[in-house]
């Protein structure tokens, strides 16, 4: 068996671990799980780090339970929150739960016939029919409010928010994930839980309740909260969370995230977010330090984690999409783009829109009199003869083509290129 402690440590992707549970590991399989909260029916990049950690228990023999929080979702998780959570009824959290686990089984072994295939469990199932008086009984006697009070999580909540203060549906969370631990130590046998560190307190009060109800041994391993270099939050763009869902994230732009982090950055990611051996990455990262222009670390990055989670057919579209605009890009290329990855590719770019009914049109007329990509039409007919203007890709150089509707792109758009770097965007109206 690989050492599983070893692997985290030397890729930075440990915070907090009990003692014992390194030895715990090597005694042989064991099982352990990270719990997701299904607040949306998409994984973003700042849940990859715990999936890559039961990845990496998965690949060194253990067996990894994924638990969706369909009861803790219900209730929000007060940890570094500033507010309390909107709660999500049944049918939404049953719609986000079936998302996830499509997203998961990218990264984990749900289907094969090996012992330590991964399992997806979902608390809503042993918290349905618990009654309250029941839970409060049974649970509640065994942890103490002041046991409770001393989490960090809820001491900052309640500091923070002295005027709002925090409900009794939030400050009773921490007892309801810790009686998932108990229940999943009992019914399968899970030693370990994982997950950030803001979840330290919540994940101990877990090991708290097995030993004060069965007198049961159970261990925690929590990885850092990651951000970027400059102190900022990662997985976080102007546009909002970058989502594994490509329907809310393009790969392309999933794509550009990991191609456009910064030096320092991308050593410490390439260990978090791939599976790369310790060889190929020091040697990626010595290679990058001697040529930091090339930035290999990146796109090494960038490649290995778009394959994981979209494919290796997204992945050279993304590549492909990504030299549109340096490079020998071809017309069929940018034809074999989709709206939104064409939209995003040229995010930025001047825009000018004109009238279908204005098709067709003279080329200079379209260029300085339609639009403004050139300041006027003897500077549309100079650079043309010259051959530096194209459209869509293609070169043209005859001064009275006519722009008609084979030019439209998906209906809508035409793209214009004024010497090498500067592009149009016309949408057809």
């Amino acid at each position: 068996m690989k050492n599983f402690v070893e692997e985290l440590k030397w890729r930075g992707m440990i915070q907090d671990i009990m003692p014992g549970t390194e030895e715990k590991l090597m005694e042989g399989p064991q099982a352990a799980y990270v719990g997701i909260d299904p607040t949306a029916d998409s994984l973003h990049i700042g849940h990859m780090v715990s999936v890559m950690i039961l990845k990496h228990f998965q690949n060194c023999g253990h067996k990894p339970y994924a638990l969706v929080g369909g009861a803790t979702g219900m209730i929000g998780d007060p940890s570094m929150k500033s507010a309390e959570r909107n709660l999500l009824d049944e049918a939404t959290l049953a719609h986000n739960v079936a998302g996830i686990k499509a997203q998961l089984s990218r990264f984990l072994d749900f289907d094969s016939d090996a012992p330590n295939k991964a399992e997806l469990v979902n608390n809503y199932d042993w918290m349905k029919d618990y009654s309250f008086i029941n839970f409060i009984r049974d649970i509640g006697k065994h942890i103490t409010v002041n046991y409770m009070m001393a989490k960090d999580s809820v001491k900052k909540r309640l500091s923070r928010d002295s005027s709002e203060g925090m409900s009794f549906t939030e400050f009773s969370y921490q007892l309801m994930q810790g009686y998932d631990f108990y229940w999943l130590w009992k019914n399968k046998g899970c030693i370990l839980q994982l997950g950030g560190s803001d979840q330290w307190g919540n994940i101990t009060t877990g090991t708290e309740l097995i030993r004060r109800m069965d007198g049961g041994e159970a261990f925690a391993l929590t990885c850092p909260l990651i951000r970027k270099a400059d102190g900022t939050k990662f997985g976080k763009t102007e546009k909002g969370n970058i989502w594994l869902d490509p329907a809310k994230t393009s790969p392309y732009e999933f794509y550009q995230f990991w191609l456009n982090v910064s030096d320092e950055d991308a050593e410490r990611y390439i260990k978090i977010f791939t599976l790369l051996d310790r060889e190929t990455i020091e040697g990626l990262i010595d290679e990058h330090r001697q040529d930091p222009g090339q930035r290999k670390l990146q796109k090494t990055l960038a490649r290995e984690i778009t394959v994981m989670v979209h494919g290796q057919e997204e992945y050279d579209k993304a590549l492909a999409a990504s030299q549109m605009l340096f490079g020998n890009a071809t017309s069929e290329a940018l034809r074999s783009l989709d709206e939104k990855t064409f939209l995003a590719v040229f995010d930025g770019v001047p825009t000018f829109d004109v009238p279908a009914s204005e098709l067709p049109c003279g080329l200079l007329d379209f260029l300085a009199v339609k639009t403004a990509v050139f300041p006027s039409k003897g500077e549309a007919r100079k650079m043309v003869q010259g051959g530096g203007v194209s459209l869509n890709k293609d070169k043209v150089t005859d001064i009275d083509y006519q722009v008609s509707e084979k030019d439209i792109l998906d209906g809508k758009y035409i793209l214009a290129q004024r010497g090498k770097k500067n592009y149009f965007i016309i949408n057809i109206i």
